[in-house]
């Protein structure tokens, strides 16, 4: 059976050749061997085309991270797997709302364990940052590795960082979500030579829309993190680096012994209780600075309320869902704590340091995911983004699905603007039956998603 995948507006020309290309892969297995009872696959795990069958499903708010994503559930990876893909992709395909100088953080439902755990990484202030613009402590890299150990037996932790390797260092096509983020700053962020070189044509421009850039420093600091750990940004020779170069990106030189300590941290989500034994988990207050708006916006929408309204100028984030065939599943919200964080460029790493975190502005990071703990089975993931509409983003649908029964495409004309949500959700829940799942990104941005069966 095959998963329901809305799409807001036909495929990106970029993302179409690697679309068609899984196509390709799927329609060369019909037939062969690896369809018999008791044959070997005539593809090795790891690459795509693996796994036959219902994959599972996929929302970004950048599409070649999502088909990034959607290519590791291919290649018999889990989830988290391909939620650790996705979030190095966009790294470089959505710089500037996710980096490896930002953060995060994550719900994680692993349907073996039958637990949902929060993970927060975020980019957090330092003791006594100087520089004309401070920079957060860089939090994704160790985030996204503690992320890949949530979730038992996936692909290789190497192997997921590859993807957005390869893309920095070959180039990918512009998406209409960064030309978007680019046009918006272009001014205040072309002043920074690096990000101009990347970002910008000859003439001073944005590149445009299908037009293709590069980052090779960032494809040499993704190949030093590939070989050496994470933890090499932190304490080893990346982490050196930084602290010889980091005064020149004007965000206050780093030093190791303040990095090295950084460390992401699994804690309890904030759970409410949904019908018929459901339960509804929501990134705890920490995520959002002290407030977890998103559980309390869904905790307004139940009692007949209307949530709290938020500031409206709040530093930007992206967020990411991914289910997988066999029930978990992870939700996700990542941030610079600014639009292009500092807007400085570390000299020869690649990636812009996000913005030390301001009193009273923490970026509202929102996330919900719903499921059965007495079946032990998924029922729905939202990641939201949009400033101070992101915590309803996430409300609003989880609400909608969860206590009322409503149909997954029907909630999202209740997503406030600028609210983006990236939506996921099996009516019948999962595992069960796989042609009830939906899965969804919010029309009115520039993501794309991915329910996908290979055949």
């Amino acid at each position: 059976m095959t998963s329901t995948a809305t799409f807001p507006h036909t495929a990106p020309r970029a993302l179409r050749p690697l679309v068609l290309g899984a196509a390709l892969l799927a329609l060369a297995g019909c037939g062969t061997a690896r369809n018999l009872v008791g044959a070997e696959p005539s593809i090795p795990a790891g690459t795509p085309g693996f796994v036959q069958g219902f994959l599972g499903g996929v929302a970004a708010e950048e599409p070649q991270a999502a088909a990034v994503a959607r290519n590791v559930l291919s290649a018999g990876g889990n989830a988290a797997d391909a939620a650790v893909a996705a979030g190095f992709a966009m790294a470089h395909t959505l710089p500037s709302r996710v980096g490896l100088g930002g953060g995060g953080a994550c719900l994680v439902f692993d349907a073996r364990r039958n637990t949902t755990e929060a993970l927060l990484f975020l980019p957090d202030a330092r003791t006594g940052a100087g520089g004309d613009r401070p920079a957060a402590v860089p939090m994704l890299a160790r985030g996204l590795f503690a992320l890949h150990t949530r979730i038992s037996g996936g692909r290789p932790f190497e192997e997921l960082i590859s993807p957005a390797e390869q893309l920095a260092r070959f180039g990918t096509p512009m998406s209409r979500a960064l030309h978007q983020d680019l046009t918006a700053v272009r001014g205040p962020l072309f002043a920074d030579a690096e990000a101009r070189a990347v970002y910008g044509t000859p003439a001073g421009d944005v590149v445009p829309v299908g037009g293709s850039f590069r980052n090779p420093a960032l494809s040499a600091t993704l190949a030093q993190l590939r070989t050496a750990g994470v933890g090499d940004l932190h304490q080893g020779n990346l982490a050196r680096r930084l602290e010889e170069l980091s005064g020149a990106a004007g965000g206050g030189a780093f030093t190791v012994a303040e990095l090295r300590p950084a460390l992401p941290r699994v804690v309890d989500p904030v759970v409410i209780e949904g019908r018929g034994g459901d339960r509804i988990a929501f990134l705890p207050a920490e995520a959002d600075g002290g407030q977890a708006a998103a559980a309390q916006a869904f905790r307004a929408l139940a009692a007949g309320q209307s949530p709290a309204p938020q500031p409206a100028l709040l530093p930007a984030s992206a967020g990411l869902m991914v289910y997988d065939r066999n029930g978990n599943a992870v939700s996700c919200a990542f941030t610079l704590n600014n639009l292009f964080g500092t807007g400085r460029t570390m000299p020869g790493m690649g990636f812009l340091l996000a913005a030390a975190p301001q009193p009273g502005r923490a970026p509202l990071l929102s996330a919900s995911l719903g499921w059965s703990p007495n079946i032990r089975a998924f029922r729905m993931a939202a990641a939201g983004s949009g400033q101070g509409a992101a915590p309803l983003a996430v409300a609003a649908p989880t609400h909608a699905i969860m206590l009322q029964g409503a149909a997954p495409d029907a909630t999202l004309a209740a997503v406030p603007e600028p609210g983006r949500v990236q939506l996921g959700a099996c009516a019948r829940y999962l595992p069960g039956l796989q042609g009830a799942c939906t899965t969804l990104t919010d029309p009115r941005g520039a993501g794309v998603a991915l329910g996908a069966t290979d055949r």
